[in-house]
């Protein structure tokens, strides 16, 4: 639905993009991760025709960017990170407005749709400016859906609202999967966790990894890691001297009242914990491996 093949973007004599290359399949939601300045916007404006790449192929649904820009925007909603609202409107006119533009047919019928859809039926009559930020992201995210695009491209649709407004968007984001295709471009990793079904990971204008999240994990987890926890009161030192002694540990290390221990690649090392543990004369409360987060993934790749 979403093929890159080698994009390039100059801006005089600074490269913001490094022949990037990757894809979206049809249905699915893809996160698009990197730090600030890594390339994420300017990939996403090329993308929805903003502006021309400096080399390079970008296709939506089989129609070129470049070549065929306007069967592309058919095919595309785009919500920017600064959503583009006019403030003097109320949401019901934003919306035909929109659908104008768009030649949706049915514009009425299309309208009460939408807003349906992204909950803001009973503030259609509400001047913008009067609205919530959520509520303005939400005016924005209807936008663009106003013309059932088969594709959604999504920019930091998350930045500055508060946890709950998060929670709610992501929510809607994610049951918009399997219906449209949506690239979702952030830099908060936990949402990246919670809502794609895949990522891809730019720094400095190139994609560095690119997989579903338990992938990137499967790829970096050279060493196990095993989160300890004892019941009661005991020499947390001495326990992690003894554990450290142990074939196959390479470190052991304080976590509160728990201890967390690095093993050898291909190692399993939790039997003979537990029997250490016993042999002191300590109850052992919980045992369990520890995975690589997104967010060691991310750091891993882009320092």
């Amino acid at each position: 639905m979403i093929e890159v093949k080698k994009l390039v973007k100059r801006f005089g004599d600074f490269q913001a993009l490094h022949e990037v290359s990757f894809k979206a399949r049809e249905g699915e939601i893809l996160g698009f991760l990197g730090p600030n300045g890594a390339g994420k916007t300017t990939t996403m404006r090329i993308l929805t025709g903003y502006m021309p790449p400096t080399g390079g192929t970008a296709t939506i649904a089989g129609h070129d960017v470049f070549n065929d820009s306007m069967a592309v925007r058919k095919q595309i909603g785009y919500l920017p990170e600064t959503v583009p609202l006019y403030p003097d409107m109320t949401v019901q006119g934003y919306l035909e407005f929109a659908a104008e533009l768009r030649g949706v047919p049915k514009r009425k019928q299309r309208i009460r749709e939408v807003l349906e859809l992204v909950g803001m039926a009973e503030r259609s009559r509400s001047l913008i400016r009067t609205i919530s930020k959520g509520m303005r992201q939400r005016v924005g995210l209807a936008q663009a859906l106003i013309h059932n695009p088969t594709v959604l491209i999504l920019d930091e649709p998350t930045i500055g609202l508060d946890p709950h407004q998060v929670s709610d968007l992501r929510e809607f984001i994610r049951s918009l999967g399997g219906q449209h295709t949506i690239m979702f471009s952030t830099h908060i990793l936990t949402e990246a966790e919670q809502v794609c079904d895949r990522v891809v990971i730019i720094n400095k204008g190139q994609i560095v990894a690119e997989g579903a999240p338990n992938e990137l994990r499967d790829a970096l987890q050279i060493n196990s890691r095993v989160y300890v926890r004892v019941q009661g009161h005991y020499d947390i030192a001495k326990l992690a001297k003894s554990l450290e002694g142990l074939a196959g540990v390479s470190s052991v290390e304080a976590h509160g009242d728990a201890l967390v221990v690095t093993s050898k690649a291909k190692h399993e090392v939790r039997p003979a914990i537990a029997n250490t543990i016993a042999q002191q004369g300590l109850a052992l409360l919980e045992l369990r491996p520890l995975t690589v987060t997104l967010e060691e993934i991310f750091l891993e790749y882009t320092t």
